[in-house]
């Protein structure tokens, strides 16, 4: 069977970048990738886009074909919320497994910090992700959802705010040397529990910024002309979309993603030696990581606060800066903790490479509120 081999990478700054519109940094993410893989646009025969909540057009990726100047013989657009990043990817790995493509480019982007319609827009389409009758009549954002299920989880499993606090300041340290992050001023436990409240137990400091921003990543079937990266493996899980539809709060999908994307890869979870874990929320990250195994329960805090997840831990952990200060710009976001761990798996991520050139790495995405989940596996050559 043939496999699927990251080519390249790219991925334009995230913040706030006015004048710049969906296409825009769509296009300047897709022509990094091309740029660092040496592929010529009219090679793509595959074009993957996710949707953005600043340009909600109905045909995104056969619009971005035309924009971009791509005659793909497969073109498809996703919607998984911020899995549909790790949902790419992993389409993109199937459909070069099945022989339907060489050459697949996975692209995202929106400016949905400058969007006109701003902050407050992108918040109130995402709230929709609630139930239409139960939870969206009442008001509920998806902080709100968040805090609801922060709540639930730390009393069951013992974690504080200030185990929260320790993974939301890693990850400002991680972006401080990411020259492309939105936020990189550093911070202290002691800020981000000062930091004003937005829904119980979550402060703004647990929260991740809304920001513009682009990402694209080139997929082959041809080993000589990748960087040694493979996608070994993916995996899905779905048991609910609403929080109300929650049946155990230690069981919400992302185990089960994972250990189909292990199954019959030949790896184990202790093989990992990179990760980049989806973390719109401090919550979100201390749920996932305990969740897939990568610490004990109630432990993300303890973990983070050892060092464990650190450049020089033994399991680097969203060395980008993550959603929390990287920058979370929708699907380009969500993207990103692919292109970072397949960055540091290359030896290019510059001043933040970590010591040790890791050998396989591991990426988890979740949309919803913990609902739709993609794991991804990677190894060198």
């Amino acid at each position: 069977m043939t496999g699927a081999w990251i080519a390249g990478f790219g991925q334009t700054d995230f913040g706030r970048l006015e004048g710049r519109d969906t296409l825009d940094l769509m296009s300047q993410a897709a022509g990094l990738a091309l740029d660092n893989a040496g592929f010529a646009r009219e090679e793509i025969d595959g074009l993957l886009t996710g949707y953005s909540t600043a340009f909600p057009h109905l045909m995104l990726a056969n619009l971005f074909a035309e924009h971009f100047g791509l005659l793909p013989s497969y073109c498809h657009g996703i919607q998984m919320g911020g899995a549909t990043g790790c949902a790419l990817i992993m389409l993109g790995k199937l459909l070069i497994e099945a022989g339907q493509c060489r050459n697949v480019l996975v692209v995202a982007g929106e400016n949905r910090l400058s969007n006109p319609g701003g902050r407050d827009s992108a918040i109130q389409t995402l709230a929709q992700v609630g139930h239409a009758d139960y939870e969206v009549p009442y008001g509920a954002s998806i902080p709100a959802y968040y805090g609801l299920l922060a709540s639930s989880y730390m009393d069951r499993y013992g974690l504080t705010e200030a185990d929260l606090a320790e993974l939301a300041v890693l990850m400002r340290a991680n972006a401080a040397l990411n020259p492309q992050a939105h936020l990189r001023e550093p911070i202290t436990v002691a800020d981000v529990l000062s930091s004003r409240p937005i829904a119980t137990p979550l402060k703004l400091l647990d929260c991740c910024p809304i920001s513009d921003g682009g990402t694209a990543v080139l997929l082959t079937a041809d080993e000589n002309r990748a960087k040694g990266i493979r996608l070994v493996a993916a995996g899905q899980a779905h048991l609910h979309q609403h929080v109300s539809a929650i049946r155990d709060i230690s069981d919400l999908g992302a185990y089960q993603a994972a250990q189909r994307a292990f199954a019959g890869s030949g790896l184990k979870t202790a093989d990992i030696e990179m990760a980049g874990i989806y973390d719109s929320f401090s919550i979100t990250l201390a749920i996932l990581l305990e969740e897939l195994g990568l610490c004990g329960r109630g432990q993300s805090g303890a973990a983070a606060r050892a060092g464990r997840f650190g450049p020089k831990g033994e399991l680097p952990l969203n060395t980008h800066g993550g959603l929390l200060s990287f920058g979370h710009s929708g699907v380009a976001g969500g993207m990103a903790h692919l292109i970072e761990v397949a960055r540091q798996m290359a030896g290019e991520a510059g001043e933040r490479q970590v010591q040790k050139q890791p050998k396989t790495g591991f990426v988890h995405g979740d949309g919803g509120v913990l609902s739709a989940h993609v794991s991804l596996l990677l190894a060198r050559g």
